[in-house]
């Protein structure tokens, strides 16, 4: 998207993650740590019989006590985030935005009919922000004194 040209604010399904990885509640915390090693992200949403409980994050992880991250039963569902923030699909980036800094939270869940079908996280709104400002901001041509 180019953000240079918008002349109104986009709804977040222009900038979200489509079909992030889910895992289920009550999958072990060595399996969310491998989904998050696998693909590269920090947050992974948590299903239980399709339906969004929580999410979990690598921050997360990182707060299991040390017995509890060794136990092969430690389930997600015992340490996730059970009140994730939730946006439907057509929310403007900016009501979005706003949400997640009221609520400190640094990832948003984006659902349609109730359905997960995306994530919208902090690294998205900082390359989201990075692309406006290269957008606006682009060279003119010639060189740059450095």
């Amino acid at each position: 998207m180019d953000l240079g040209r918008i002349e109104r604010i986009p709804s977040i399904k222009a900038v979200m993650t489509p079909f992030p990885y889910t895992i289920g509640v009550e999958e072990s915390l060595s399996r969310a740590e491998a989904i998050m090693r696998a693909h590269g992200v920090r947050h992974v949403p948590v299903e239980d019989a399709g339906r969004i409980v929580g999410i979990v994050s690598d921050q997360d992880l990182r707060r299991v006590p040390v017995a509890a991250a060794d136990q092969s039963d430690s389930r997600v569902g015992d340490f996730c985030i059970t009140e994730p923030y939730v946006a439907d699909l057509e929310t403007r980036l900016d009501d979005v935005l706003i949400q997640m800094v009221r609520r400190r939270v640094a990832a948003a869940l984006i659902t349609r009919e109730g359905k997960l079908v995306g994530i919208f996280t902090t690294t998205d709104a900082c390359q989201v922000l990075a692309d406006a400002l290269r957008a606006r901001f682009a060279p003119s041509g010639g060189d740059s004194a450095a």
